[in-house]
């Protein structure tokens, strides 16, 4: 597939996604050392910006201090997905 016409280069700016990316050297040693999968991972975020070096995400965490500014290349994605909004927060429930 040309590089033009990759699946992630229409993703536009707000759109909650997932970007399955390969993971660069130094990640797959590090997760071959730690016994995790040394190929790819997930990011679930929002796109902030789209150009031809790849994208850029907000990462979507459960609470806004964990979110942080990821950059995704375009050369390590390898499958990217829209996802729908983050549900809304459950009320605890009541102890009876």
């Amino acid at each position: 597939m040309s590089d033009d016409t990759a699946p992630w280069r229409r993703l536009e700016p707000g759109e909650r996604v997932v970007v399955r990316r390969r993971l660069d050297p130094a990640e797959a040693a590090a997760a071959r050392a730690a016994g995790r999968g040394a190929v790819w991972t997930d990011v679930i975020g929002v796109v902030l910006a789209v150009d031809d070096a790849g994208l850029r995400l907000r990462t979507d965490a459960a609470s806004a201090r964990a979110s942080h500014e990821v950059r995704v290349p375009g050369s390590a994605v390898e499958a990217v997905r829209r996802v729908p909004p983050r549900p809304p927060r459950r009320a605890p429930r009541s102890g009876s």
